[in-house]
């Protein structure tokens, strides 16, 4: 059903076009208003020069300056936006746009009974941006999570395939004037078994990823049925039999039903020269036992993400070659993160012109099991 709001603002441009071919005074611009809540600097990460030009063509945009961000203690890390500009940005407007660096939106934002309708996300997790309580308000909101589990699938990807050929070891044979290590070779991933913890939609985009491999993937998530299972091409398993896998990779959100589900029971059961991929919360493996397991030369790892973060290893970590360690950038990409608001704003403007729920919408029926 045509979202009614966006066919007056269709008609109106018409009237307007159909006025000014006869002479008349154009009638008052009723775009949208849209408020952009996010650094001047963040803007130029996450919105590409079409983003751009389809936001000034769709709305009415108010851009934050360099006088609404807050202070920041550490030189090192990215102004924010200043919370008391909040209220001031986003007056009026009909859809927010936000992104890393916005600060948390308080229901206040909608207590007058008005506020904005739609909040597009260009980062990932909503949960630290928004109350769920404004879902039940008749908030749409929307996520560019999606987006950005692609690039974290291709980490993971790039991560097996290093791993599994043991390039770090050769590299560093090189770097020291070595040569070919004798009675050493890798592994392939084509045809193996990969175990994945958790079906989200970086779990997702990797299944796509290693279709051309025609491994045997195993997925353990109590919330993936056979159905939807046999669709992704995967089959179900217990967790015992999902981490008994050449490759095992990690996929679950941020919640206390995920915190130390890999235990050290767990990891002793993962095959000799396995290799270990987590990219989604460090929390959710016993991180001192897979390093136990990594430094005794059983398993291959790569951690992109920690617990607690950043990380402090002992040299004998740091100098692991069969360990990658990289700083919480599975999802950082340049392409990536141009890509993320024109990605949130697509679905934001198929739901408003035609009420159609694209793959970027928060659906309030899965947050608490949401990342």
């Amino acid at each position: 059903m045509r979202n009614r709001a966006w066919t007056c603002i269709t008609e109106s441009a018409y009237r307007q076009d159909h006025r000014r071919s006869e002479g008349a005074d154009p009638v008052p611009d009723s775009r949208l208003r849209l408020a952009a809540l996010l650094s001047p600097a963040r803007a130029a990460d996450v919105v590409d020069p079409a983003t751009r030009r389809l936001l000034d063509e769709r709305f009415e945009v108010v851009w934050a300056g360099e006088q609404h961000l807050a202070g920041v203690d550490d030189p090192t890390k990215p102004a924010a936006l200043d919370p008391a500009a909040v209220p001031e940005l986003a007056a009026g407007a009909d859809v927010v746009l936000t992104s890393w660096g916005t600060p948390t939106l308080g229901k206040e934002l909608w207590s007058a009974g008005t506020g904005p309708k739609v909040v597009a996300h260009a980062a990932g997790t909503v949960k630290n941006l928004i109350d769920p309580a404004i879902l039940d308000q008749g908030v749409s909101v929307f996520s560019a999570g999606p987006r950005i589990a692609w690039s974290v699938g291709e980490y993971c990807l790039a991560s097996m395939l290093t791993l599994a050929r043991r390039l770090p070891r050769f590299d560093g044979a090189i770097r020291a004037g070595g040569w070919k290590q004798s009675g050493f070779r890798g592994h392939e991933l084509a045809g193996a078994k990969v175990g994945i913890v958790g079906a989200s939609s970086t779990a997702r985009a990797l299944i796509t990823l290693l279709k051309p491999f025609g491994c045997d993937i195993v997925v353990y998530d109590p919330y993936l049925n056979a159905e939807r299972a046999a669709q992704l091409g995967v089959r179900t398993a217990e967790l015992g039999e999902t981490v008994d896998s050449a490759f095992l990779t990690i996929h679950v959100p941020n919640v206390p039903e995920t915190k130390g589900m890999i235990t050290r029971e767990l990891i002793t059961r993962i095959p000799d020269g396995a290799v270990v991929v987590n990219s989604s919360r460090g929390p959710a493996i016993d991180q001192a036992a897979l390093l136990e397991h990594v430094l005794g030369g059983r398993l291959y790892a790569a951690l992109d993400v920690y617990d607690p973060e950043p990380p402090r290893f002992e040299e004998s970590v740091l100098r692991a070659e069969n360990l990658l360690l990289s700083p919480h950038v599975a999802g950082d990409t340049a392409e990536g993160h141009l890509a993320l608001a024109g990605y949130v704003l697509k679905d934001a403007l198929s739901w408003l012109d035609h009420g159609t729920r694209g793959p970027s919408f928060v659906d309030p029926a899965v947050w608490s099991i949401a990342a």
